[in-house]
């Protein structure tokens, strides 16, 4: 130890023997999940004085030329080979056609760099590619999508010997292997310590040779591409009883590379997630025995597989999931509004009632939302951070907002949304959003336990290292990082307490704020809610401590906070970014005004229910003296955002850049014609209307309008009447026994003669 201090020897040394007490115990899995991946713009939100001029500096998410061309062409003309519902209907998979221009356009190798043929995307590169395949058909999207995520190609780049590179991610790139990477198993979901599946250590033939390798079993299930793929990225339980690598017999998760035709390997069985027709089914090992050398990263790598899926997964999880729930959201927006202009009830578009309009402008503002923190992750991955948690955060939310909207999409849509068929544009949708919302990462488990309990420790900026310092072997030492790190905790808390306080009584006015002209006031209130969040988390650890794992509604509650500083810090960075356009500030103040109200009623519930009731009273004289004074948007704010939907313009393109927008004569195509037709020839329905006149004939009768006029307005009838069409089947093309059963009687013939007989025997 050091010379003698006063403060560490008798005031910091009784604590340091407390908080060494009270330290919650950490598994070997939620150790691993803290120490991956880096912090970002989550550090700045934990330190209740953010930044914002570092955020408005941060350089925004770029397609190159290489990557913009190949959005605008393999990407669409892919889109226009893939049809949905023949797809799920049909063929229950891809296209042969497209499978084989997924591989020879390398969409399978988006991730992998040029050196070894990929194509050396960016993440936002890869993030759009799957924001328009998405819009498209979603087993098409997931199908790029997954060897581009958590697999075999991330884990081979970050931790894979360079002979393992050098042999499998050329192979990768050309699509001669199609990967798919094998976690989750009957008895392990959410916890994959709970794995059963095993490795064992020992000698076999490899080859024609002896080698020292592992005999394997696992039965894992929900895999996608399982039942198509050639090599299997595999987690199991490393065990080794004789001690052949090593002085442990029990070695932990550790990742390996096996090859499916290998004897023992079954694969090919398929599941079927929410009527979705991507390729996802359980695979089996039985003694399949494997050399070392493909353990992924070599025998240096056994035992470290948690750390590994949680490094890989702290960026990959951020990318994905959010594209394709962020492009739902501009899909569903983008529909629903087109669909609310055209259809009539009670002689006016349905988005003329204020019913429909909250829907739509929530829809409206969620997609702005959603595609902002999008957007905002990328850049920060493509600079280099693995944002474990932030990018738990938008994954989380992204999945869970989609939900939301999908619901309002399909309200408004009524029957129209119902009836599937090759007319329906959004019932694929609608089914597929539970699948985001339980993989990578169920919801329910990363609100309660991840987006805060991960974050608490990761992005507090001294927590970690008292951690550290309690945990240290050397008690001197400790005690000596543990001194410097609390007092530096205590000014820190201290000086929040009094930023806090001065924020909430002040209504933020006196905030550090950008001149970001209309949206300084938000930047302001973000400070006051940030430092609230800090000072709130401070005390929440010191007076629960360890407790605090246990109380998930509580870490839930702080999570929600996280979440919209965080999805909140990424509108207002879009909203300059896109050059602070006026049209798009309904949206933004939607956002905002929607975001401090769950931000006060989390806090409120936050207080309401902390355990420590005196400590509970004065924070709410600190943080909410006045009660809960954000309310949400008002419905002038709404109506205003529902109507950007309702009639082209830039915002609305903004709101739906880079989804596609189909062609030909399918449903989508369909009301794209009927929108721009009914928006083209509104000024002659006006006309018809101020006339009193509601017949097309009686009109051109009465010469309120020309026989040119009248031909546009009946060509528009018609594309309406052809874009709120829905799907109808003969008996022959669903159920074709029960068909068979009915002939030669038509159904209608048949139940009459059914009641007949009905009616004889009463």
């Amino acid at each position: 130890m050091s010379e003698p201090s006063f403060r560490r020897d008798w005031i910091t040394k009784p604590i340091f023997g407390f908080a060494k007490r009270a330290l919650p115990s950490l598994s070997a899995t939620e150790r691993e999940a803290i120490e991956a991946g880096d912090v970002w713009w989550d550090g700045e939100l934990f330190s209740g004085h953010p930044d914002w001029a570092k955020l408005l500096a941060f350089a925004p998410a770029k397609l190159s030329a290489e990557e913009q061309a190949f959005l605008d062409g393999p990407v669409e003309t892919l889109c226009h080979m893939l049809d949905d519902w023949r797809i799920t209907w049909e063929l229950r998979d891809l296209p042969p056609e497209a499978w084989d221009f997924l591989k020879r356009h390398k969409f399978f190798a988006m991730i992998i760099p040029k050196a070894y043929g990929g194509l050396g995307f960016s993440a936002y590169a890869h993030s759009q590619v799957i924001r328009k395949l998405s819009t498209r058909s979603l087993p098409g999207s997931v199908t790029a999508m997954v060897p581009n995520s958590l697999g075999p190609g991330e884990l081979l780049l970050q931790f894979g010997t360079k002979e393992q590179q050098d042999y499998w991610l050329p192979r990768l790139a050309e699509a001669k292997e199609i990967p798919c990477f094998a976690l989750t198993s009957p008895e392990a979901g959410s916890d994959a310590a709970a794995m059963v599946d095993s490795g064992v250590v020992t000698r076999g033939v490899w080859q024609g040779r002896e080698v020292l390798g592992i005999k394997l079993n696992w039965h894992k299930r929900y895999i996608t591409l399982a039942p198509v793929a050639t090599v299997i990225g595999l987690a199991f339980k490393l065990y080794d009883p004789d001690r052949l690598i090593g002085e442990r017999e029990e070695i932990g998760i550790t990742l390996a590379l096996v090859p499916a035709n290998l004897p023992g390997v079954e694969i090919g069985r398929r599941h079927l997630p929410a009527l979705q027709m991507f390729q996802n089914g359980p695979t089996f090992g039985r003694d399949v025995f494997i050399p070392l050398d493909h353990v992924i990263g070599g025998v240096a790598q056994a035992g470290k597989g948690w750390t590994m899926l949680m490094s890989a997964l702290a960026a990959g999880r951020g990318i994905s999931l959010p594209s394709t729930s962020a492009a739902g959201a501009a899909f569903a927006a983008h529909v629903t509004g087109a669909y609310a202009r055209i259809r009539e009830q009670f002689h006016v578009p349905i988005g003329r009632f204020q019913a429909i309009q909250e829907r739509l402008g929530r829809m409206a503002a969620t997609a702005y939302l959603l595609d902002a923190a999008r957007r905002f992750t990328c850049a920060g991955i493509d600079a280099g951070h693995k944002p474990a948690v932030v990018t738990a955060i938008v994954k989380a939310q992204a999945t869970e907002r989609l939900r939301v909207v999908a619901n309002d999409a399909m309200d408004v849509h009524g029957g129209k949304g119902v009836q599937e068929g090759p007319l329906n544009y959004l019932g694929s949708l609608y089914r597929s959003v539970p699948i985001g919302i339980t993989v990578e990462g169920a919801n329910i488990v990363t609100r309660s336990l991840i987006q805060f309990g991960q974050g608490a420790i990761r992005s507090h900026p001294y927590l970690l290292k008292e951690m550290a310092a309690l945990e240290d072997p050397d008690r001197a030492r400790g005690l000596e990082e543990f001194d410097r790190a609390f007092w530096a905790h205590m000014g820190h808390s201290f000086a929040n307490a009094l930023r806090a306080w001065a924020h909430a009584w002040s209504g933020g006015v006196f905030a550090r704020a950008p001149a970001a002209g209309k949206t300084r006031r938000y930047y302001r209130r973000l400070s006051r809610y940030a430092a609230a969040f800090a000072l709130s988390v401070d005390v929440a650890l010191l007076t629960l401590g360890g407790a605090l794992k246990r109380q998930e509604m509580v870490s839930a509650r702080f999570g929600d906070i996280l979440s919209e500083l965080y999805l909140l810090s990424a509108v207002l960075k879009r909203w300059d970014e896109e050059g602070r356009q006026r049209a798009d500030l309904p949206l933004v103040a939607w956002c905002m005004e929607e975001g401090f109200a769950t931000i006060e009623a989390r806090l409120d519930a936050i207080l309401r229910n902390f355990p420590n009731r005196p400590i509970a009273w004065l924070l709410r004289f600190l943080l909410l003296p006045f009660g809960l004074a954000r309310r949400g948007a008002r419905d002038r704010l709404t109506q205003a955002c529902a109507k950007i939907l309702l009639a082209p313009s830039a915002t609305r393109d903004r709101l739906t850049v880079g989804i596609f927008h189909g062609g030909g004569e399918e449903g989508l195509a369909r009301l794209e014609r009927a929108f721009a037709l009914t928006v083209d020839t509104q000024p002659l329905r006006d006309r018809l209307r101020n006339a009193g006149v509601r017949d097309i004939d009686a009109a051109r009768a009465q010469r309120v309008i020309t026989d040119a006029e009248a031909k546009e307005l009946r060509a528009t009838a018609d594309a309406v009447a052809a874009a709120i069409a829905v799907d109808d089947f003969s008996p022959e093309e669903l159920a074709p026994r029960q068909a068979a059963d009915a002939a030669p009687l038509q159904w209608t013939e048949r139940a009459r003669q059914t009641q007949s007989v009905a009616g004889g025997g009463a």
